[in-house]
Order: C-alpha cells, then structure tokens, then sequence
C-alpha cells in the first residue's frame, strides 16, 4: 500500500499538526512501511485460533502475580481548580480547538 503526500497532509491536519516538507517525505515513508508490515500479517492463516481477550496466555497469566484493586482516595480538583488560569468550579476554561 502506498501512501501518499496528500494521506500525510490530511492526518497531520486532522492532528492540527504544522509539518516541514523532510517530515512529510519521513512520516509518509513510515507508515507506508507500517501498512505495509500489516497488510504481511493479513496474509497468515488465523483459521482455529481463537480470539484472546487478554495479552497473556493462560499459562503465563496463572504465573503473573497481580496486586489487589484497591479504592484509593483521589481529591485533587480543588487543587487543580487553584491553579488554573480560569477556573468556574467545578470546571475550567480552556481554549475553543475545534473551529472548524
């Protein structure tokens, strides 16, 4: 798959991102190799492999020693809210980013 400037252009656009014309030639040349990478993995045979739900196998994930969940405290917005630049408890203003 080949991707082309203008694919570059739109993306960096969507990210509100300003790019000089070596980092188009670099991000282009970068994902065309990462697409490229992933139309490889498109051509194995997945058939009888089941989906995983979680990144460890059963077997390494009997061995993984995972802490308990526990419910912590977290009351940081007053403290936040003091040192915003525009604070309206409970909120801040920030800045309009979508203008178009």
């Amino acid at each position: 798959m080949k991707i082309s400037r203008e694919d570059v252009l739109r993306v960096a656009d969507l990210a509100y991102l300003e790019l000089s014309e070596a980092e188009i030639e670099t991000y282009r040349t970068q994902l065309d190799s990462i697409l490229e990478y992933i139309g490889k993995l498109n051509e194995l045979d997945t058939t009888g492999v089941a989906p995983m739900a979680q990144v460890l196998s059963s077997d390494q994930a009997a061995d993984a020693t995972l802490r308990e969940d526990a419910v912590l405290p977290c009351d940081v917005a007053g403290d936040v809210l003091r040192h915003a630049p525009d604070p309206e408890p409970p909120y801040f203003r920030v800045p309009k980013v979508i203008e178009r």
